[in-house]
């Protein structure tokens, strides 16, 4: 579970420093004036706003600035379904993007420090080991969720975010996705993609490439539990970011003015 862990701890470190800063921002100093609500807010919103590419049916927004959001819409409303191409060159996009590379390598760097998987090693070696293991762990299940099984079981991969209701909805709807998505036809059903997907992806990495000792159930079981976590913890971040996007954005116009 050192994976999820890990990864949980850099994504919430991430969505903290932004949150605190965001609240610091937030707070009125001594004696100041309010800051204009009506007319600047609205412009502001509207220009931050991440448009969705009609054709394309994704975004271009990414998560704290740098990791890629290809694939979460924010007040889309009805979209087109993606097609099978589309799916797999949306994951392509962020799977090899290049903010990947620094990711993995933090992700493998903390690894070696806790020295998860033992097999690997120490060393330039044991470092290179699981900074390729990291990559090819991701890159897996980012095509097996994202791309292979919504293409043959045709579910929309996208997430929706909810934007409206208070903090447990809004959350409890985020986890939800983990279990619920959208067919391509607009119905709900259950996201076997998610479930299924990452599970097979836990099993192709640690019966291929993970150290010999590792290759058994309880681990391929515990690799699946820590990727089935950590988008757990990510789809709630990506439900809550545009929020703090536009505070940060706001704050920013109003400094210039």
């Amino acid at each position: 579970m050192n994976s999820f862990f890990t990864r949980s701890f850099l994504c919430f470190a991430m969505a903290n420093l932004l949150l605190l800063d965001l609240a610091a921002q937030q707070a009125p100093a001594p004696g100041a004036a309010p800051s204009p609500q009506s007319q600047p807010t609205d412009k502001i919103n509207n220009q931050d706003s991440k448009p969705i590419d009609k054709n394309q049916g994704t975004s271009n927004d990414r998560l704290f600035y740098a990791l890629p959001n290809f694939l979460t819409l924010e007040n889309s409303g009805k979209v087109p379904p993606l097609t099978t191409t589309q799916k797999f060159k949306v994951v392509t996009r962020g799977s090899f993007d290049y903010i990947q590379i620094p990711w993995y390598g933090a992700l493998a760097g903390i690894s070696q420090a806790e020295n998860s998987e033992p097999g690997y090693g120490q060393g330039a070696e044991g470092y290179g080991k699981r900074l390729g293991a990291a990559f090819a762990d991701g890159t897996i299940e980012n095509y097996m969720t994202g791309a292979v099984l919504p293409s043959l079981l045709h579910q929309d991969p996208r997430f929706f975010q909810e934007s409206e209701g208070g903090f447990v909805h809004r959350t409890g709807y985020a986890v939800s996705r983990i279990f619920i998505t959208r067919t391509d036809s607009g119905h709900q059903q259950f996201n076997f993609s998610e479930v299924v997907g990452s599970a097979m992806s836990a099993a192709i990495s640690t019966y291929s490439y993970h150290p010999k000792g590792d290759r058994n159930l309880p681990n391929t079981a515990s690799v699946w539990g820590t990727q089935v976590g950590y988008d757990t913890v990510t789809i709630v971040v990506k439900e809550f970011w545009p929020d703090i996007r536009r505070k940060i954005s706001k704050k920013k116009q109003y400094a210039s003015q």
